[in-house]
């Protein structure tokens, strides 16, 4: 989708995202591995009492940029804390996700109306000038004077009649000129797409010579969508079927995923975590590419399955679900705090089969004898990048030193838990990223090193997603712009007997 195609999809969009509900991914768990949580889970403290729609969205963005804070983990909570509901959510949650999205572009605009330069201001002016632009450039349905005075009315609050008589200025300004505001047309197809598409040069350069540069654009597009809303049906308590009788029956519009057996895709209903079903048990929030991983595991009744780096839990407890409660699913994580979340999620859902345990997963060889278990899977902790419209800062933070540094570590925790498998069984490697070094790559070296293991690629999940399974030599490499999903690796690796 191109620069004018995004905005014209969230003109009559209401501005609602699903970000705000997520779960936890590897990419947190990866910075948190490293040391570098500076913060990062932070509640919404510095935001004290009721609070509007853009002061809630404008707090957010200030932290993000200024304290390294997950936007997605950040959002609830300032929406809780400002006490926002109905359409104010919507409006935040659009507003944080749709400004951190369209950054560089932003910037790159607002950069001749602010003579002093952007990077003078202070961080909540900055990002006060930022979300109101998106609002006048991105946004359809909101007055343009609504969004200036709002801002202006922000700016007298925080700051000082100056202040906001300078950002009064500067969108008064954007608004008499905005239909002259065009990007240049003659630039290198790696910067005029991360101009046009708000991606960092490195990144796009980086993908265009992975993929080239037309399917390099298609990933930047589908960074900047708003994400779908899917849930996995516990079938040890439901089938598909029945539950999407029950939504329609309770005016919830719903469609089977294509992707998974198991999946289903939300198209209206709210945060499905606050739902009954979700209480019951009957359903997880989580996105179809994820839900793949499980199918390739292939674990089936009785069998004894590790998941290595297992938080926030989707992964162990599905494929839990798909051995019908029997058997062992080990769901092992570093921080003892994920693991009790881990065990949370399985009582929720009825699940007795699931063991957790706190552990660094390069030290699982010490702690199991040699060929343990009939299933492996490695969830690597992974940059993340497949996962950018979801938590869109991770193209601001993210570096190719950070990549280099965690493919490293990918190979290790290959190497460590390879061991544990039994012969004939299926160790299952997956990243939520799209950069071949941390993938195929990673998986090449692997069998490189180790001939007793060899790639499958006969089940039928192969089969269907054939344009993935096409993309590298070895594995299936998702695209956002695939079906929608996450951008996802997944390789299934078997150990000879």
């Amino acid at each position: 989708m191109s620069m004018d195609q995004g905005r014209s999809s969230r003109r009559g969009s209401g501005g609602v995202r699903a970000g705000g509900q997520g779960t936890p991914s590897k990419a947190q768990g990866t910075s948190q591995r490293q040391g570098g949580s500076k913060g990062k889970g932070a509640g919404a403290a510095g935001l004290r009492g009721k609070s509007s729609a853009r002061e809630t969205a404008l707090y957010v963005l200030t932290e993000v940029e200024t304290e390294g804070a997950y936007s997605n983990l950040l959002l609830n909570g300032a929406i809780q804390s400002a006490g926002l509901s109905g359409p104010d959510v919507g409006l935040t949650t659009e507003l944080v996700y749709g400004t951190i999205s369209r950054r560089s572009t932003i910037d790159y605009f607002l950069a001749r109306f602010v003579s002093k330069g952007m990077d003078k201001l202070q961080p909540w002016v900055r990002n006060l000038l930022r979300l109101s632009f998106y609002q006048l450039y991105y946004l359809d349905r909101i007055p343009p004077h609504a969004a200036v005075n709002e801002a202006v009315n922000i700016a007298k609050k925080r700051g000082h009649q100056g202040i906001s008589g300078m950002v009064n200025g500067v969108l008064r300004n954007v608004l008499r000129q905005k239909e002259t505001l065009k990007l240049p047309e003659d630039l290198p197809a790696a910067q005029r797409i991360a101009l046009s598409e708000s991606h960092p040069v490195w990144m796009v350069e980086g993908w265009i010579k992975q993929y080239g540069a037309q399917t390099a654009e298609a990933i930047c597009r589908a960074d900047n969508e708003p994400p779908s809303v899917s849930v996995r049906v516990n079938r040890t308590k439901t089938d598909r079927e029945r539950l999407l009788q029950e939504m329609a029956a309770q005016g919830v519009e719903a469609v089977p995923s294509s992707l998974s057996g198991d999946g289903i895709i939300v198209q209206g209903g709210g945060n499905m975590a606050l739902t009954g079903w979700y209480r019951e048990g009957l359903l997880s929030v989580q996105d179809e590419s994820s839900m793949l991983v499980a199918e390739a595991v292939e674990a089936g009744p009785g069998m004894s399955v590790l998941d290595c780096c297992a938080a926030p839990g989707g992964k162990s407890c599905h494929m839990a679900e798909r051995m019908e409660g029997s058997g062992t699913v080990v769901a092992n994580d570093v921080h003892a705090h994920k693991a009790k979340l881990i065990g949370e999620q399985a009582e929720r859902l009825g699940l007795s089969n699931v063991q957790t345990r706190t552990g660094d997963a390069l030290e699982l060889a010490g702690q199991y004898e040699p060929a343990s278990f009939d299933r492996i899977l490695l969830d690597a902790p992974c940059s993340g990048l497949g996962v950018i419209r979801r938590k869109p800062d991770l193209k601001w933070t993210k570096s190719p030193q950070d990549l280099a540094e965690i493919a490293q570590l990918q190979q290790q925790l290959l190497d460590a838990v390879c061991g544990l498998l039994k012969p004939g069984g299926v160790l299952v490697y997956s990243t939520c990223t799209i950069e071949r070094a941390e993938n195929a790559g990673a998986v090449e070296a692997f069998l490189a090193r180790h001939p007793e293991f060899a790639a499958d690629e006969s089940p039928e999940l192969f089969r269907r997603l054939a344009a993935a399974a096409d993309r590298e030599p070895v594995g299936l490499q998702v695209l956002p712009q695939d079906a929608g999903s996450d951008g996802f690796y997944i390789a299934r690796l078997v150990k000879q007997v």
